[in-house]
């Protein structure tokens, strides 16, 4: 396993007072070991101990060959693997467990006694995720570099009469070509009023002169995400105000990231992008939160948002993206992923952010 980043998650559950976890999230398996196995309905836990004695138990349908740094203990379907697992853990302690853990794993532990209490420590996992460290930003680069060069071929695709679903249908095969490994989340591609909905999925709807363009991709690299949005207008731009609403939007979103070093808080990122935006007149049409962390997952847990008063850090990585959303006429959203660094800021999104008419 990954000491460093054992470690920091040890560290955090110390300083709960808990020795002990159970991790079901393959996310945080992944982390840890750099083994993704998707368990389906089956069981597949990491049990971490401040003693050093840590397991990883495996169902024998799944082919680990490699070393994962920690001991394999392997079951089958028929045997009775939770008396198993729960032979491992220390009854005499607390037990920490992960928010994913399924009941039906959970309850059988809890009616043995495998431990003195079952305590939801997800968030020591979630804080040290959240720091990134040196491979995992190298990482990140590389995949926001692979998703820059994808909105570049995205865009040579729309031309009239294409429709959403078309685009969208194409970004695999692009992500494919230049060295991508799926997709982030499914991509978003949004023509004319389909813009006003923040969250659209791509249907028949073929892009016309005049539309404003939203297209928000995010492809993985080694198991880590990129996620960027870029708004165009196609032929022309019908109405002066739609140039309005994607400078208020471009301004929102670099005046944010202008913000960006250590110990800022993360809701003074969203005011100061909120801010301009509701003084521009459509403060209503804003409707979502700034930003989210991200990682090995899209959305990793954090937010850039009012509600959160937390304070950045050094290997922080979250999106900055404001939106302005017109229902039955226009959107813009422009979003980027910045990493917080020693001194300040570094967006690792290069793809242009000025206003293009796509001719």
């Amino acid at each position: 396993m990954n000491k460093q980043r054992l470690d920091s998650i040890l560290g955090h559950l110390a300083e709960q007072g808990i020795t002990q976890m159970i991790i079901t999230d393959p996310y945080t398996i992944f982390y840890l070991t750099g083994r993704y196995q998707d368990p389906g309905e089956r069981l597949f836990a990491l049990y971490i101990n401040q003693n050093g004695q840590n397991r990883i138990f495996i169902n024998e349908l799944f082919t680990v060959p490699e070393d994962l740094g920690v001991e394999k203990v392997w079951f089958c379907d028929t045997d009775d693997y939770l008396h198993l697992l729960g032979k491992y853990t220390d009854p005499t302690a607390p037990l920490g467990v992960d928010k994913t853990m399924h009941a039906r794993f959970l309850l059988p532990l809890i009616d043995g006694k495998c431990a003195t209490a079952f305590i939801n420590t997800s968030i020591c996992a979630d804080e040290a995720r959240a720091v990134k460290d040196a491979e995992e930003i190298e990482l990140m680069r590389h995949s926001s570099r692979i998703n820059d060069a994808a909105m570049g071929e995205i865009v040579k695709l729309l031309t009239t009469g294409i429709t959403e679903r078309e685009v969208a249908g194409a970004v695999a095969g692009i992500y494919r070509k230049l060295g991508g490994e799926g997709f982030s989340f499914d991509p978003l591609v949004e023509f004319g009023p389909n813009c006003a909905i923040g969250h659209h999925t791509p249907d028949d709807t073929p892009l016309k002169e005049g539309d404003s363009i939203i297209i928000d991709i995010g492809c993985r690299y080694h198991g880590y995400c990129s996620d960027m949005t870029r708004s165009f207008f196609y032929k022309k731009i019908l109405k002066e105000n739609d140039r309005f609403v994607y400078d208020t939007v471009k301004q929102a979103n670099e005046s944010a990231e202008a913000l960006i070093r250590p110990g800022i808080q993360l809701c003074e990122l969203d005011k100061t992008a909120r801010d301009i935006i509701t003084k521009a007149g459509y403060g209503k049409e804003f409707t979502h939160r700034l930003g989210h962390f991200i990682g090995i997952e899209d959305h990793d847990y954090g937010d850039v948002s009012l509600a959160n008063t937390a304070l950045t850090r050094p290997g922080n990585v979250f999106s900055i993206e404001p939106g302005i959303y017109i229902p039955n006429d226009m959107g813009i959203r422009i979003e980027d992923l910045a990493l917080v660094t020693e001194n300040g800021a570094e967006i690792l999104n290069k793809y242009p952010k000025e206003l293009t008419i796509l001719e």
